[in-house]
């Protein structure tokens, strides 16, 4: 019998954990995005590429989880979870490390620049900053994906 792993690939859980990841970075890059210059700073460059790289990561596996949900049969080989441990491992640092970088150059903007407004307008400001909030959140995501696949693989081998 097969060890079932709340939030693994295949389970509604896994299924939820990607769901709430597309959400939070398809956020974070439209707060990012839509009516800001977020290029001519490299951090947010950085930030809008990962989560733009994630965004299709998180779809592909919420329909692979979709698919085994609905048909009541995860599809647990070993190579595939390995795969996904990889990518969930790879993405949810890149992640932390884009958001960390976006977090830190808005907090620098808001607090160096006081009241005068000079590299940023409040709004402009505070956009950088939910976008961050959003990159951190799907992190937190990321992460918890990560953990309970890397949880799944070792019982895979037996």
């Amino acid at each position: 019998m097969e060890e079932q792993v709340p939030g693994a690939i295949g389970t509604s859980g896994s299924l939820a954990l990607r769901l709430g990841q597309i959400i939070f970075s398809a956020a974070s890059l439209a707060f990012m995005c839509v009516g800001v210059e977020f290029y001519a700073y490299t951090s947010f460059c950085f930030l809008v590429t990962i989560k733009g790289l994630s965004v299709p990561w998180s779809l592909t596996m919420a329909m692979v989880d979709a698919s085994s949900v609905f048909a009541h049969r995860p599809s647990r080989r070993l190579h595939m979870v390995s795969v996904v441990v990889i990518g969930d491992w790879l993405l949810s640092l890149l992640s932390l490390a884009a958001a960390s970088s976006a977090a830190s150059v808005a907090d620098y903007m808001v607090t160096e620049t006081g009241a005068s407004g000079f590299v940023c307008g409040k709004k402009v400001c505070s956009r950088y900053q939910v976008s961050a909030a959003m990159a951190f959140m799907s992190w937190c995501l990321s992460l918890a994906s990560a953990l309970f696949n890397t949880w799944l693989l070792p019982s895979l081998y037996y």
